[in-house]
């Protein structure tokens, strides 16, 4: 975790992709400082409901991308009308209106199963009829009736990030993030070499990487005061 450039925070986790490591690392952060920043801004890895569902408990703005998040200002996904977010949601009557008006009306809620603990709450959907539709080839592989299966807090969770990205504020902390978490790695490998740790285990691994932290920020900030922008 960055500002401005400088290592405000490191973690190290045993995990293959990115997603269930945010809300251990901020946890780690608040545990540090005492608090959390008011902005945390993320790339898609992160954009999951759990960490979508930590960052408003926690009242941070969340500019963490989610997977789709790119997809969606396509011509494509903005057309195909088998993808739910291009349909209507009653919220009055907690029913989906298909673009051909059909209605799909509430059956049941299950639990979602994730990597980790997390059970996003799902809400399953039936179509009354799809019989004759003349968009089903478009809509649907299946046989029957259209099934849909949501979570509605991941739903709405996406819609306030998305809103968040595309505004002005949004679209320069996104561009920032490029310049601020990346060029630090980069300074880290690329112009200091480190490719490998040669120390083995989680807590001497974790240890190597603070030192790598303290010598960048030391360095930061001594090339700052040669500079004379650091008072």
């Amino acid at each position: 975790g960055t500002e401005n450039q400088f290592i405000v925070g490191y973690s190290v986790h045993q995990r293959p992709t990115d997603t269930r490591c945010l809300i251990p690392h901020l946890e780690h952060v608040k545990e540090q400082f005492g608090r959390l920043p008011a902005t945390v801004v993320a790339d898609a890895g992160y954009g999951s409901e759990e960490n979508y569902v930590y960052l408003e408990r926690e009242g941070l703005i969340p500019l963490v991308k989610y997977s789709t998040f790119h997809k969606e200002g396509s011509k494509n996904w903005q057309q195909d009308i088998s993808r739910i977010e291009n349909w209507t949601y009653d919220e009055t009557n907690d029913e989906w209106v298909c673009p051909n008006g059909q209605r799909l009306v509430f059956q049941y809620e299950s639990k979602g199963k994730t990597a980790g603990s997390y059970r996003p709450q799902l809400r399953h959907y039936h179509s009354l009829s799809c019989e004759g539709c003349p968009l089903r080839i478009q809509c649907t592989k299946a046989k029957g009736n259209r099934v849909i299966c949501v979570s509605l807090p991941f739903l709405r969770a996406k819609q306030k990030v998305r809103a968040l990205l595309l505004s002005e504020e949004g679209k320069q902390l996104a561009t920032r993030r490029m310049t601020e978490v990346e060029s630090v790695f980069g300074q880290l490998k690329q112009n200091r070499g480190f490719r490998r740790f040669h120390l083995r285990g989680l807590s001497k691994v974790t240890l190597k990487v603070g030192w790598l932290a303290l010598a960048h920020n030391l360095l930061k900030k001594a090339a700052l005061v040669t500079q004379g922008t650091w008072v």
